[in-house]
């Protein structure tokens, strides 16, 4: 069978090395040259964790990431994985704790309930306020993107799959004989699968598929702390929801590149092409620098560097994996809304069931591109406007 995978980032390498593995004959299609750090596929680390507090529905897909994470490691002799543990904080009433909690509970999964006095003595370096509390996740950690996405792209050659770089598309078409990819320079690809896996640049093929997506401007900061206190040795990654900041505040210890830190979803709305990727210090360094100093004295104490980066955000900012709506020999994959990386690993084994099988044995409704249209079509009729017909 053939398949065309168009955009290489870790979702779209993913799925072409998993297609590949399995047989297939697979060509990859990446506008930007080979490890660019234009998508949402770089920043040296995303966390991974399994107690979802998004939503439970998504632990069976993680537990079955970390397996793939772990074969990915041994095929591409590559270390990705760094589980130093993830801490979660913020007031005792925080839905992301109630959400942690929920999802580990619903799913037997190992999460360690810290009181306030717990969370001071474990991590001693930290500024707790009073009534926080905190959720220790063992298994919690970070992954390394651009290596995982390297090892993709390689165990995906290795298995066959031709990969070009610096080719944009122009355009597709499929019908029921099968899909056409046209390229930039005029070349024409065939095939009887095509995965559309175009990161923050699918906003468009969206739409026409009936996905609202929007692309919000994120940013990552790294600093050099004063204190060996967040050293990866003996720090965890973590995620605090704290009432007085105007985000969640994540981050990662210092693996050798200073402390990572950013606020989650707190940018503006923006479009890929124009992204403005310059890193204010008033506007972008300043807010994320206070609110890691009230939390972690001495982590901020000199900026070292920082990358702008994009969110592809759905309306529910739950993820699109699914086959096209007109097209069942297309596969649609995006919308991964700045909680995606971690589940690149399973998203490829979904993306090749669907691409190559037409189904998938994992339980990935939840994630339908038709969700919207139902959402639209219960909204008009709880607005009365039910003869109205859906274009």
């Amino acid at each position: 069978m053939r398949v065309i995978v168009v955009g290489l980032g870790a979702m779209g390498s993913s799925a072409a090395m998993q297609c590949a593995l399995r047989g297939a004959h697979v060509r990859g299609i990446e506008r930007f040259a080979r490890g660019h750090a234009f998508g949402a596929s770089n920043g040296k680390s995303r966390i991974i964790r399994q107690a979802y507090y998004e939503d439970a529905a998504y632990v069976p897909l993680l537990l079955r990431a970390y397996e793939l994470w772990r074969d990915l490691e041994h095929r591409a002799n590559e270390r990705l994985l760094h589980l130093v543990g993830l801490l979660l904080a913020g007031r005792e009433g925080s839905a992301i704790l109630q959400g942690t909690l929920a999802a580990a509970r619903e799913h037997g999964l190992n999460v360690d309930a810290l009181d306030t006095r717990d969370v001071r003595a474990r991590y001693p370096a930290l500024r707790v306020e009073d009534g926080e509390v905190g959720l220790f996740e063992p298994l919690g950690g970070l992954l390394v993107p651009e290596v995982a996405v390297r090892a993709f792209a390689h165990v995906a050659e290795d298995a066959g799959a031709e990969l070009r770089f610096e080719t944009k598309m122009e355009s597709w078409s499929a019908s029921d004989d099968g899909v056409e990819v046209t390229l930039e320079d005029g070349t024409r690809l065939q095939a009887d699968a095509l995965v559309l896996a175009l990161g923050p640049w699918f906003e468009a093929e969206m739409a026409r598929a009936g996905v609202p997506m929007r692309v919000q401007r994120n940013v990552q900061l790294w600093f050099s702390p004063a204190t060996d206190a967040y050293d990866a040795t003996r720090f965890p990654a973590f995620l605090l929801d704290r009432q007085s900041l105007p985000a969640p505040l994540y981050g990662f210890p210092d693996l050798g590149d200073g402390v990572k830190a950013a606020l989650h979803g707190y940018g503006a709305v923006a479009h890929p092409d124009g992204l403005d990727r310059t890193v204010d210090v008033e506007r972008d360094v300043v807010p994320v620098a206070r609110a890691l100093d009230a939390w972690m004295p001495g982590a901020s104490a000199v900026f070292r560097e920082g990358r702008a980066c994009m969110y592809s955000l759905t309306p529910d900012e739950h993820f699109v994996i699914d086959v096209h709506p007109q097209h069942r020999n297309v596969v649609l994959c995006g919308g991964f809304s700045g909680h995606g990386f971690k589940f690149a690993s399973a998203v490829g084994e979904v993306v090749a069931d669907l691409a190559l099988a037409g189904e998938t044995r994992h339980d990935v409704g939840f994630l339908s591109a038709r969700r919207f249209s139902r959402e639209r079509r219960t909204a008009i009729d709880n607005a009365g406007l039910g003869a109205f017909h859906l274009k």
